[in-house]
């Protein structure tokens, strides 16, 4: 049995989860060797209407009772099968301005084992189908989006516990400079990794952006994990953003490997939004 949580799965009740069900997930996830998992199910309260021109529309937020109930019932059934594999309740929250009284609601009215703050969708355009990076330069379009990010999740304040993929919005990007690197954002990486150590919140590792995508393959840069460090920040969470069965925990030894070689000690999980830490 491995030592590794993935903090960042979906399953059926996200919108895009439908590749895989909770139990599927879990399965091949114990059989995998990773001692638990989390599902953040999708909430986006608001989706663009560019959205509309590529794929039908349909709601991104899910039913949460439903969804933690189902939770309920894979822990019984591996619990009564003797398999010592948790599953844990989780929302992955799609940060934006003009929604932000849905958020609130849905955060005050139910219980999770940790919340990740994401940014999917930005000035009513789509990363994802291309939209926002229309008229940007790459400096334009990755600063933004990491101000972006900055100023929901401070707003957010204390209702997160997992700052999501920072780099999210070089994925898709149509530019030759594929990852964000410290040198190139410096002041506003600052703030952020300045906020996440000071209040004690994680900074997720999303092991799907590096992976090769139309050619371009996404580097995690060393600087900023170190500069977190310096700042006092030592949470790091482990993230595969799995919508399939058997995808959980995909690159973990090798990124766990590689922080340790930066002197972290530890990845983090939540229970109760309370941080358990797993030596390295």
């Amino acid at each position: 049995m491995s030592r590794f949580f993935d903090n960042h799965n979906h399953c059926q009740f996200s919108f895009d989860g439908g590749r895989t069900t909770a139990e599927a997930s879990a399965r091949a996830a114990y059989k995998d060797g990773l001692c638990g998992m989390c599902f953040t199910d999708h909430y986006d309260p608001y989706t663009p209407p560019m959205k509309a021109a590529f794929e039908d529309m349909v709601p991104e937020v899910f039913d949460v009772p439903s969804q933690q109930a189902e939770i309920d019932r894979v822990n019984s059934v591996l619990k009564s099968e003797g398999i010592p594999f948790k599953v844990f309740k989780g929302i992955e929250i799609g940060l934006q301005e003009n929604c932000r009284d849905a958020i609130k609601e849905v955060l005050d009215n139910n219980q999770f084992d940790h919340i990740i703050a994401s940014v999917h969708y930005l000035d009513d355009t789509d990363p994802f189908w291309g939209g926002y990076y229309e008229g940007k330069t790459w400096k334009e379009a990755y600063g933004h989006y990491l101000e972006t990010i900055y100023k929901e999740m401070t707003w957010l304040g204390k209702d997160f516990d997992i700052m999501g993929h920072y780099d999210y919005v070089t994925r898709y990007a149509p530019y030759p400079e594929a990852s964000i690197m410290y040198k190139d954002f410096s002041d506003i990486l600052d703030e952020m990794l300045r906020y996440l150590a000071e209040e004690g919140k994680a900074l997720e590792i999303n092991t799907k952006t590096y992976q090769v995508y139309k050619g371009r393959t996404p580097e995690l840069d060393p600087n900023i994990l170190l500069r977190y460090k310096e700042l006092g920040g030592e949470i790091i969470s482990l993230g595969s953003d799995s919508h399939d069965a058997g995808r959980a925990g995909y690159n973990f030894p090798r990124i766990a490997e590689f922080i340790k070689s930066l002197g972290f000690k530890y990845t983090a999980h939540f229970e109760a939004r309370k941080l358990c830490q797993e030596p390295i």
